[in-house]
């Protein structure tokens, strides 16, 4: 019962993670197009927070599926797809911690890239996110 309640909480603090993730390239996105300071500043203030907060929520969901393995290491540890889902993870945690250097490009006012590059990469946890359920769901190998 444990495990269903730990499994219960990761996937809600995934899909919480992945709502921050998405959306942070999207702010990106307005803040290289916009020309307004005070446009600017207010979405500076909103990117700040929005990965202040999204960041212990990625913890909390990597420290929960590390607790699910924990709780049933036997077979998790050997299952194939897991690792390739883990090496997704560490993926997307990377790619957390890129959005937060570019956040705190934006807010030193040193931006180098267009609207286009933020739409472009704001596609990564999409892909990652159609991975990571194929893997858990279909269980290839």
């Amino acid at each position: 019962m444990l495990y269903l309640w730990v499994k219960t909480f990761h996937i809600v603090f995934v899909i919480s993670w992945f709502a921050g993730i998405f959306y942070l390239p999207r702010l990106f996105v307005h803040h290289a197009m916009s020309d307004d300071a005070a446009t600017q500043e207010r979405l500076t203030i909103m990117e700040g927070k929005l990965y202040r907060f999204t960041t212990p929520i990625a913890f909390l969901s990597i420290g929960l599926g590390i607790w699910m393995m924990a709780l049933n290491s036997a077979y998790l540890l050997s299952a194939g797809w897991l690792h390739a889902k883990i090496t997704l993870v560490a993926g997307l945690l990377a790619y957390h911690f890129y959005l937060g250097h570019l956040a705190r490009q934006f807010a030193a006012g040193n931006n180098t890239h267009s609207h286009k590059f933020y739409r472009i990469i704001n596609e990564i946890p999409v892909l990652a996110l159609l991975a990571i359920v194929a893997l858990v769901v279909i269980k290839p190998f």
